[in-house]
């Protein structure tokens, strides 16, 4: 007897295979037989006129802390995922946290997301552990960020690291891989991550590449500024070529006026890199808007050397803040065009903020949009949205075989704790509207490839060999929806708002999702190791 059953469903298995009729058969936490058998079962789930799909992996993730805030934070569990990997863009706050300067950083991510829980690690090891005790709705897989991992060491300076902490940072990231990080992730756009040089991201990275997990990089420029689009993708294939380890390009994208209509040649530049022999894909989430932080999305990287008490002083020099609006004023302009293009989705200290853009808080403020966002810091950072993208663009990087879908997002909730702001749709949406949007509305690529985009890729990047397909011996995680009707439904302007069409989403075997409504059951896991 089985412990679930799907029946009369079209099974979509992941690969990119064509569907077919299939009954799935489930006893714990796997998937023993698909095709047509006899079976009973302790429960039963009818998919006639449904697709049955792989739960869908999310590369790209900010979920570091959602579920030890909230374990029932469902916003992607709504969508048909079940895998979210975070740390990514360098980025991994809660682990490893061995300085003042790290933990100073994590308390102003608490204090931009209006939430907090007590930390009693200082490793990746305890870190992992204490989000196997949370328990949530769906599987979590970390990664040890660069970022983090720098600012344990150097803190927030501007330089190169002497040999000695160079090698305290490769010693952070091996103990966090062995501890069950699945890969090492750097923001090199992002300070403090963009003050190292390439030999030091290449010495770090190559601690992965030996011990086989992903190397996954926000590439250091995704505009004209810094060193440019061109020379940061390359930098990311010549960290590939040099450890010869898996390059994982994050949210691939064309970003501001100047650079638009150039999606092809960084496609073509990770083609030729396979061709080459190494081993380099991407992933992309189907909006024309991104989300950073402010500091992140349009201050200056040399003004936020030292951290933000040196920061904070250095706005009180008159010709420095005069520098420092010229480097935003830049910035936006750049990346955006224009300041009514920067929307507020999370300020800590005026919750009012939220949803407005940076030209009417400027109006407000009686200043240019530049000191306005100085302005804003001055009270703390906030989160923001940037519509900084073209549509061409996001279609020729969305049919790439190379490109899997993820979000860039967070798993967040209607209500509690992870409710506050207007975070980004993407959070909400990402895989429903790539499943309504690009592949029915647009037909950019078949169901089949869609789900393989969302299953079979992403795992095949993470070397799951066990999730991301639906045959017999992976874990059972799965999809029930109704491909003609699965739909996002957050905007810009409401976010918190669930997508609909997805009927039910099982995770390790257990109903998380049952007509559409989530049954509170937690039965995700940590994914600690390949094959995992």
């Amino acid at each position: 007897m089985f412990d679930l059953l799907i029946k009369n469903g079209t099974v979509v298995d992941g690969t990119g295979a064509p569907g077919y009729p299939a009954d799935i058969g489930i006893t714990g936490d796997s998937i023993t037989v698909v095709g047509s058998f006899d079976g009973e079962a302790e429960r039963a789930i009818d998919a006639t006129g449904r697709v049955v799909t792989p739960g869908f992996i999310d590369l790209h993730c900010h979920s570091d802390m959602s579920f030890l805030i909230d374990p029932l934070a469902d916003s992607k569990l709504t969508q048909g995922v079940t895998l979210e990997l975070n740390g990514n863009c360098g980025m991994s706050p809660c682990a490893p946290l061995q300085s003042e300067a790290a933990r100073e950083a994590l308390e102003n991510r608490f204090f931009t997301a209006g939430a907090r829980f007590t930390t009693d690690w200082t490793d990746f090891a305890g870190y992992l552990e204490a989000q196997e005790k949370a328990k949530g709705v769906i599987n979590q897989a970390f990664q040890v960020g660069h970022g983090t991992v720098r600012t344990n060491v150097l803190g927030m300076d501007a330089r190169a690291p002497s040999v000695e902490e160079l090698e305290h940072m490769k010693r952070l990231v091996a103990e966090s891989i062995e501890a069950g990080a699945m890969g090492f992730a750097t923001g090199l756009f992002y300070a403090p991550g963009s003050y190292s040089l390439t030999d030091e991201v290449v010495e770090l990275a190559q601690e992965a590449a030996k011990r086989g997990v992903v190397y996954s990089s926000h590439i250091r420029s995704e505009s004209n500024d810094s060193v440019g689009l061109h020379v940061a993708v390359n930098e990311a294939i010549e960290v590939g070529r040099r450890t010869g380890g898996r390059i994982q390009m994050s949210h691939v994208k064309a970003k501001g006026p100047l650079t638009w209509g150039r999606s092809e040649e960084i496609l073509e530049l990770q083609a030729r890199a396979r061709r080459e022999g190494i081993d380099v894909a991407g992933d992309q989430y189907p909006y024309i808007a991104s989300s950073t932080s402010l500091t992140g999305g349009v201050f200056p990287r040399w003004a936020l050397a030292g951290g933000r008490d040196a920061t904070l002083e250095m706005m009180d020099d008159s010709d420095l803040r005069a520098r420092l609006r010229e480097g935003i004023d830049w910035n936006i302009k750049s990346f955006m065009g224009s300041a009514d293009r920067v929307l507020m989705a999370a300020y800590g200290p005026d919750h009012g903020r939220e949803g407005q853009r940076l030209d009417e808080i400027a109006d407000e403020m009686g200043c240019d949009p530049a000191e306005a966002a100085i302005k804003l810091y001055e009270g703390g950072d906030a989160s923001i949205i940037q519509f900084s993208l073209r549509e061409d663009d996001m279609a020729l990087i969305a049919r790439d075989p190379f490109i899997s879908v993820a979000s860039d997002g967070n798993s967040v909730r209607s209500e509690g704790p992870l409710s506050g702001g207007k975070p980004h749709p993407r959070s909400y949406g990402t895989f429903s509207r790539f499943l309504s949007e690009m592949r029915r509305n647009k037909g950019l690529v078949s169901l089949e490839e869609a789900v393989r985009k969302m299953c079979a890729l992403p795992a095949s990047r993470l070397q799951l060999t066990r999730r991301g397909r639906v045959v017999p011996g992976c874990y059972a995680d799965v999809v029930v929806f109704n491909p003609d009707t699965v739909q996002d439904t957050a905007t810009f302007t409401d976010p918190h708002s669930y997508s609909t069409g997805i009927d039910a989403v099982v995770v390790n075997g257990q109903v998380a999702l049952e007509n559409g409504t989530p049954t509170g059951v937690t039965a995700g896991r940590v994914v600690r190791s390949v094959g995992g």
